[in-house]
């Protein structure tokens, strides 16, 4: 009577379990169809001028970012080392933020220092958490360091393009192409004006890569041919539409940009300018577009200067990352780039000025080297 009792109990629970498996694998997909689904939130499409002709572009260069509170600083005075960490950054982004009230930030690349982060989303989230929160679009590219962590180059892109508020895309459709994160962004006339469904600046946004063998010798990478032939073709296609001037954003400079310690720069110059061995030919295609005005750099935190080559301006953003190497005492900075449209009649015409300056991570926000970057001719 026993045994038969256990047997009867032990089929019982047999037949239970296997009911509650079978439930578990057909209910599954109903379950996870009513699961929370997350959005990505995105800006306001199309970018466009404000109603007093205006638009403000904040680069952020080489933040480095770690793992946050624990990350410690480098090469800050003495008396700030025990305190000093990530989230002094995170703090003068917030500062800049409120200073300048941009509507773009570009971050261009070195986002997170690969070698700190021990998880690369976490930094990610973690780097980019006061654009979410202030809701301010922004757009993203790599630099040397970024896939130093957990994620490669194409993850963190992809990454990147869906988080919030960000513009960020891994490659433009249709180009089998060099890298990730090529793409370029239109921003169109203010409401009311006759460019308000057109773009009257155009973005460049460009994956200058990390490093590279030639010749049996490390170098840095540089800016690939299948690269500039999509940037020949998308700004061709775009002037045929509309012509407007345009603004180029990589990470690492060009050759070309070491020459102007002899010709001359707005700015500090103070390393050596650590480019690739390689002169892919990015200056002669950006001469023959035409379009482009001004170039936007990282890289070298040292160099925050400015300098004209044949007619564009190359600009670097200084550091501004606390966990990037720096200098003490010369603060970490960010480069502010701002664009005015000009009047046709009452209305608000195409790109009239597109000037530079800085800001400095002191007491004040120090404004320094303000200065015109281009001019309309129409305007002279």
């Amino acid at each position: 009577m026993v045994n038969s009792f256990l047997a009867r109990s032990w089929l019982f629970l047999f037949s239970l379990l296997s009911s509650l498996m079978l439930a578990n694998i057909l209910l599954r997909p109903f379950v996870e169809l009513n699961a929370p689904v997350r959005v990505k939130k995105l800006p306001e499409l199309p970018l466009r001028f404000r109603h007093d002709g205006s638009f403000k572009i904040l680069q952020v260069a080489d933040m480095h970012y770690g793992n946050g509170a624990v990350t410690r600083c480098r090469d800050v005075p003495p008396a700030e080392a025990s305190y000093c960490s990530d989230l002094n950054t995170t703090q003068f982004l917030e500062r800049l933020i409120a200073a300048e009230n941009p509507d773009l930030i570009v971050f261009t690349g070195d986002n997170i220092f690969g070698a700190s982060a021990t998880d690369a989303p976490e930094s990610l989230l973690k780097a980019f958490k006061p654009v979410k929160e202030h809701k301010i679009p922004w757009a993203a590219i790599l630099g040397n360091h970024d896939q130093e962590s957990t994620m490669t180059r194409l993850e963190l892109m992809d990454f990147m393009s869906s988080m919030d508020y960000s513009l960020s895309q891994v490659n433009p459709q249709g180009y089998v192409i060099n890298g990730y994160g090529n793409y370029h962004i239109n921003i169109n006339g203010p409401f009311g004006s006759g460019f308000v469904n057109r773009s009257v600046l155009n973005l460049y946004l460009m994956d200058s890569g990390d490093r590279e063998v030639v010749n049996g010798k490390k170098t840095y990478s540089w800016i690939k041919d299948s690269q500039l032939c999509w940037l020949h073709n998308t700004s061709q296609m775009l002037q045929e539409i509309s012509p407007a001037p345009a603004l180029a954003f990589f990470h690492i400079p060009i050759p070309e940009v070491r020459d102007l310690w002899y010709k001359g720069y707005i700015g500090s110059y103070q390393e050596a300018v650590t480019c690739s061995t390689v002169n892919s030919g990015v200056l002669t295609s950006l001469l023959q577009m035409g379009d482009v005005k001004s170039v936007f750099l990282g890289h070298d935190h040292l160099n925050d200067f400015c300098g004209n080559i044949r007619g564009i301006w190359f600009c670097y953003g200084g550091g501004f990352g606390y966990h990037a190497y720096g200098k003490a005492f010369w603060p970490r900075r960010g480069r502010v780039i701002s664009v005015q449209l000009g009047k046709t009649g009452k209305e608000w015409g195409q790109v009239q000025l597109i000037s530079t300056w800085k800001r400095l991570d002191d007491q004040n926000l120090s404004k320094i080297d303000d200065q015109v970057l281009w001019r309309s001719s129409s305007d002279v």
